[in-house]
């Protein structure tokens, strides 16, 4: 397994409060930098993760690591489900996701609450979708993560997960890289508090099990029809996965 990365390497905390602090730290400045670093693609991309779960029509959806929201607002808006309920052990991105939620009128729809993507605080099959965007890669205990979120699923129900991976052909890879590990931190520095997160963000990506080895994973978990789809040259992929 991959050794752990963490997003301040000098202090004692546990990944887990680690990554809780760092997304605290740059809450405020998350979406901006989100969409001027990916030049837009990002949204581009999370569409695609939730068109994944367009056929599944799943009425009660769990958005973990939910962040600002941006995932759950693209499946509402695509897949009209009854009810997202967004779950993230930052509160400071959770502060901004409700005023989001506020601004849009979307509090019947949509509610958010702090919590541990090993230990989510729901019963067993209580939702028919569960998606993840750009959060798997921070889970402490990536298998533990999988298989709490297929408990929390119902049978028949759909994971959808959107992360980094790592681009091997040429000459994507030597950009991608060059990017991810000069330019995006330096971005991260003049716009954030919190400069080490932006570093910490091609350290993680390149600890991850991206790519089959992901899919292994999830099968080793329990996960039936698991499917890893590359999107543009293998700069991020779509994971999917039915209980």
């Amino acid at each position: 397994m991959s050794r752990t990365v963490t997003p301040y390497q000098n202090q004692q905390a546990t990944k887990k409060e680690q990554v809780a602090d760092m997304f605290n730290n740059i809450s405020k400045t998350y979406d901006f930098l989100n969409h001027f670093m990916s030049l837009g693609i990002d949204i581009v991309w999370r569409k695609i993760a939730i068109n994944e779960l367009k056929a599944d029509k799943p009425k009660r959806i769990l958005d973990v690591a939910t962040g600002t929201g941006d995932l759950a607002f693209e499946a509402l808006s695509i897949l009209k489900p009854e009810k997202i309920v967004g779950v993230d052990i930052s509160a400071g991105m959770l502060e901004i996701a409700k005023q989001k939620i506020a601004k849009r009128g979307l509090g019947h729809k949509f509610e958010v609450r702090l919590g541990d993507s090993e230990k989510l605080p729901f019963e067993a099959n209580e939702f028919d979708a569960i998606t993840v965007a750009y959060g798997v890669r921070n889970f402490e205990d990536l298998e533990a993560g999988l298989a709490d979120m297929l408990r929390v699923m119902r049978p028949g129900g759909k994971l959808v997960v959107l992360e980094f991976s790592k681009p091997r052909v040429f000459p994507v890879k030597q950009l991608y890289n060059f990017y991810f590990n000069y330019i995006t931190p330096g971005i991260g520095k003049l716009f954030s508090k919190d400069s080490r997160a932006y570093t910490y963000l091609p350290e993680s990506v390149a600890a991850f099990p991206d790519g089959k080895r992901f899919t292994d994973l999830m099968d080793k978990v329990g996960y039936k029809a698991t499917k890893s789809r590359p999107l543009m040259f293998g700069i991020c992929s779509v994971y999917t996965g039915i209980k």
